[in-house]
């Protein structure tokens, strides 16, 4: 701690405990008097007493950082769970899409948020009405949801029902996304009351969906689900050829926008990908489904709750090397909380 006193015949100053006069001329030695301060201030330094200002600076950026907020999957402990290809994903199935039979699997017991993979029965609800995909559609505030990123479509602008569901399912656009729901025959509610409706038909008995883009994580289903809801989507060329478009063009105003893929491994020319989706929300983590064929095999799998931006990629490719190394013929290995034998979907 300093203190300065000062005294009509000079300036005494304390510093770390020790007092120390300066004489101070008639004239008035200002400069000496500063140079003291000055040496008495570097002094408190070097014994390591960090000046008033510099330490309210760093507990002001402390403040500023905080950390990521646990996912569901990871405050449940179901990251905690060991499985035999060390993936980093807290949920795993891998199914084949012809006979059924489940490959690999890791807590597909677990109902979570999916984030983005909710643009699939986006999607799906879309094209299986018939709305027609030229039918050019306007954006308002209304679709003006707030994503934590940025991004270029704005209340004015037109695009066709086609350009919004290819940005939905191939850039992951929120808005685009929200504008497919808003635009759908009685609006919003009754578009999410479409997705609910849809998901019982094909038996996806642990979903629920509560807006068109995933943002909610009250938008929740199991990995046994999705298998489901992937297979149905697959179905339809206009949402796999969209899903794994590598890049897409829009003009908005003088300007052209590009748009590409979130998930790079459409662009890998190892992988042979029908359909893919991914996904991310806090609660949710990185999620990822994809149809693929690997070893002549078509496969389906389902990536949820992984930790890390690539990490759910690389789970991918962990899934794939394995697929390979035994011609997707061996046993399946189990994970601690795998249940009972290889099983139908």
């Amino acid at each position: 701690m300093r203190a300065a006193i000062i005294l009509c015949t000079g300036i005494w100053l304390v510093s770390g405990g020790v007092l120390a006069q300066t004489s101070t001329s008639k004239s008035g030695d200002s400069k000496q008097a500063a140079r003291t301060i000055a040496d008495a201030k570097s002094a408190s330094r070097v014994r390591g007493t960090v000046p008033t200002g510099r330490a309210q600076t760093r507990k002001k950026r402390s403040v500023q950082r905080r950390p990521l907020r646990p996912s569901e999957g990871q405050l449940a402990g179901l990251q905690r769970v060991d499985d035999p290809l060390d993936l980093k994903s807290s949920v795993a199935l891998v199914v084949d899409q012809d006979t059924e039979e489940v490959l690999f699997e890791k807590n597909t017991h677990a109902v979570l948020p999916i984030a983005s993979i909710t643009k699939l029965m986006t999607a799906l609800v879309t094209v299986e009405a018939d709305l027609p995909l030229d039918e050019e559609l306007t954006l308002t505030r209304a679709e003006m949801v707030k994503a934590g990123m940025r991004s270029n479509l704005r209340p004015g602008l037109k695009i066709t029902r086609g350009t919004a569901l290819h940005l939905a399912l191939m850039s992951s656009e929120n808005r685009a996304a929200q504008l497919l729901g808003r635009s759908y025959p009685g609006g919003l509610p009754a578009f999410v009351e479409a997705m609910n409706a849809k998901a019982l038909l094909l038996g996806m008995d642990d979903s629920h969906f509560a807006d068109p883009t995933g943002l909610s994580s009250e938008n929740r289903s199991s990995a046994n689900d999705l298998v489901r809801l992937v297979k149905a989507a697959y179905d339809h060329e206009v949402i796999r050829d969209f899903s794994v478009s590598g890049e897409l063009a829009l003009p908005i105003g003088k300007r052209m926008v590009r748009y590409g893929n979130t998930n790079r491994l459409t662009t890998n020319p190892e992988w042979d990908i029908g359909l893919q989706k991914t996904g991310y929300i806090s609660a949710a983590g990185r999620c990822l489904v994809m149809q693929a064929v690997i070893e002549g095999k078509r496969v389906v799998m389902v990536l949820l709750d992984s930790v890390g931006k690539y990490s759910r990629l690389g789970d991918a490719q962990r899934i794939r090397d394995w697929l390979e190394a035994t011609h997707v013929d061996a046993s399946p290995p189990r994970s601690s909380s795998s249940t009972g034998a290889v099983r139908p979907i």
